[in-house]
């Protein structure tokens, strides 16, 4: 059926009378369509003009040939970014990796070039995303992904990062074990930070336990991803933020506060003990020195008094009379040397008080070359 006859009034189903390529049938004064032996002949005369001779010889089909060689080889130069590795495939099979900067590799259909992005850190961000506002940049939770139930069955509130790269050695496991990679680490994180959240209590998450997780979940994941052969490594888990439900959130805040004053009044005593126990050591043992000194003072007095009283008693034995003289002597001379003294002459016919004459206040004149006075009897 002519396409003039469909759809009524002349217009076939793409209207007025075209066909599906946007054109009909011609009437015989309209614009005649293009011949396309035509358009191949020009197109030949226009290449002989360019070839030596102006015709299409052996040596023409020759350069033609040189031309398609040559540009098919420079097709083979490929370059690599510095954040990305290449990948070389020969048929369809890994052969070899190029590093960054420009490369070449047989033409296709031989050889073939993958650029991944196998030296940039990635980073996945679960239970909340990143949305980009005309004034600022916000964040829109997904409890969904971020709402997990713990060892003591209460439920917290996980926001957390994970920064991965393609291993160096592992772009072809990369390339070819996995589809999505992106999504492959975005399942094994939440999979993993639940297996480990799974097995702890809540309140060690919520204050001390945070790279503990952190550490526990990175190295599930990437046994995880090697158990995969996905060709990828973890570089870091960070938590972002750890809170309890939205409903106790305020008690759980109490909680911690009251925590952090039990701390800094222990670390207020500790310090105060570390201030006080070494100066008390310390006069403990000035106490102690004092005390051993006294006592090596008092037994070397002890040793030299009992020394000098064997000696003297030695001496005794010798001489009795001499040496009660002798002690008599010293004795009242170490009793009387520092006391103020007035001798008496008890003989009879004496005169009773000793003159006295002093010395002391005469020397200043004798020595001037006056006469001394008398102040009684020479």
């Amino acid at each position: 059926m002519p396409w003039t006859n469909q759809g009524g009034g002349g217009g076939g189903p793409w209207g007025s009378g075209k066909g599906p390529w946007g054109s009909g049938p011609q009437s015989p004064g309209g614009p005649k369509p293009p011949d396309l032996e035509e358009i191949l002949r020009r197109g030949q005369d226009k290449l002989r003009g360019l070839l030596p001779g102006g015709n299409m010889g052996s040596k023409g089909f020759a350069l033609l040939g040189l031309a398609a060689i040559a540009l098919w080889g420079f097709s083979g130069f490929f370059k690599v970014e510095p954040d990305e590795l290449g990948v070389v495939l020969r048929f369809g099979q890994d052969v070899r990796e190029v590093q960054p900067g420009l490369n070449y590799h047989l033409p296709y259909p031989i050889e073939t070039a993958l650029t991944p992005k196998a030296l940039r850190i990635n980073k996945i961000d679960i239970g909340m995303r990143q949305v980009e506002d005309s004034r600022r940049a916000a964040t829109r939770e997904v409890p969904e992904e971020s709402l997990m139930l713990t060892g003591d069955e209460n439920i917290v509130d996980i926001d957390f990062a994970v920064f991965w790269k393609v291993k160096p050695a592992g772009v072809g496991d990369y390339l070819f074990n996995i589809q999505n990679p992106e999504g492959t680490v975005k399942a094994v994180a939440e999979s993993a930070m639940r297996e480990v959240v799974g097995r702890s209590d809540l309140q060690p998450i919520l204050t001390g336990a945070r790279q503990t997780t952190e550490a526990a979940v990175q190295g599930l994941m990437q046994k995880t991803l090697d158990h995969y052969g996905a060709g990828i490594m973890i570089q870091q888990v960070q938590l972002q933020k750890v809170d309890p439900p939205t409903q106790v959130i305020d008690a759980f805040r109490d909680v911690q506060a009251a925590r952090i004053d039990l701390d800094r009044s222990v670390n207020e005593g500790q310090t105060y003990a570390n201030r006080v126990v070494p100066e008390a050591r310390g006069n403990v043992a000035k106490i102690i020195q004092a005390a051993e000194a006294y006592k090596s003072q008092t037994v070397a007095q002890a040793t030299g008094e009992t020394s000098r009283f064997l000696k003297i008693y030695e001496q005794y034995k010798n001489a009795p009379e001499v040496t009660r003289e002798r002690m008599y002597l010293e004795t009242m001379e170490r009793v009387l040397g520092g006391a103020d003294k007035v001798i008496i002459d008890s003989k009879p016919g004496a005169q009773g008080v000793v003159p006295y004459l002093p010395l002391q206040e005469l020397a200043p004149s004798a020595a001037k070359g006056g006469q001394p006075k008398s102040g009684g009897q020479p």
